[in-house]
């Protein structure tokens, strides 16, 4: 199964384990009913931006929505680097891959190359689930901002956040920079 097929079918079992509609969902999140459509069929990769607003409705995390079925009885606390999902933003040609074994820990990890130049803002701030993130930044640069807050961050850098306040990545560098995010406090 591709990154696009799993993306739908894990929005799918999450927007059917809350007990929403596609309308509802919709109405929820700011996204279309016909984009949400798309993407649980498989026919659209949704941007960032638009992970972002459906994982932000569902209560969960943009790298929970990488994550396909319930974990198994006994999941495996070894995610190999084959089995680890990879996505690009089809806006930004931002790469990220989900490090984390899925269903084993509260813990979520990410590994991010954001492209020279590239922006992505990620606008929305009420969740219903209490996330916490760190952004390690491994190598280049970025500037990331947190509602009103601005940081510029060099390797070796790490910034915590709360997801409680609107979000921008700016990589001002001319080269793709890599950080890592950890992830807690996301339901499963």
């Amino acid at each position: 199964m591709d990154i696009t097929q799993r993306i739908g079918r894990r929005l799918h079992e999450l927007r059917s384990a809350a007990g929403l509609s596609l309308d509802a969902l919709a109405q929820k999140s700011g996204v279309s009913r016909s984009n949400i459509s798309l993407i649980e069929r498989g026919q659209s990769s949704p941007t960032a931006v638009v992970l972002d607003k459906l994982s932000s409705a569902l209560g969960v995390s943009v790298a929970s929505m990488f994550e396909v079925g319930p974990p198994p009885a006994a999941p495996s606390p070894l995610a190999r680097v084959a089995d680890q999902p990879v996505w690009s933003d089809p806006a930004s040609g931002y790469v990220r891959r989900n490090v984390s074994p899925a269903g084993v820990s509260p813990l979520q990890l990410v590994d991010v190359v954001f492209p020279a130049g590239q922006r992505v803002a990620f606008e929305t701030s009420e969740r219903d689930a209490d996330i916490h993130q760190l952004v390690w930044m491994i190598d280049g640069v970025m500037e990331i901002a947190h509602g009103s807050e601005q940081w510029e961050l060099n390797p070796g850098d790490c910034l915590a956040m709360r997801l409680d306040a609107p979000i921008r990545f700016h990589n001002p560098g001319s080269k793709p920079a890599r950080y890592l995010v950890a992830l807690t406090g996301a339901r499963p």
